[in-house]
């Protein structure tokens, strides 16, 4: 199985990065890009079918994990 880190945007996703719960080195990969988003301000969600899930640490097992920013409207 492969993760998924995305960023959600009025555009669309854009990857971000990609690991496997094997591969040590591509999941250490997307924690460090995963970190430097929730430093800048983002918030993070696994997302598993319909279901969202608030997350502070990159889930090895997670097949989605979508970073977003708060929207305001109005």
């Amino acid at each position: 199985m492969v993760g998924k880190l995305v960023r959600r945007t009025l555009n669309g996703d854009q990857p971000l990065a990609e690991w496997s719960a094997s591969d040590l080195g591509s999941y250490e990969a997307a924690v460090a890009v995963f970190q430097r988003e929730l430093d800048s301000g983002y918030s993070a969600v696994r997302a598993d079918g319909a279901t969202h899930q608030s997350v502070t640490e990159l889930p090895r097992d997670a097949e989605l994990v979508i970073l977003a920013t708060a929207m305001g409207g109005g």
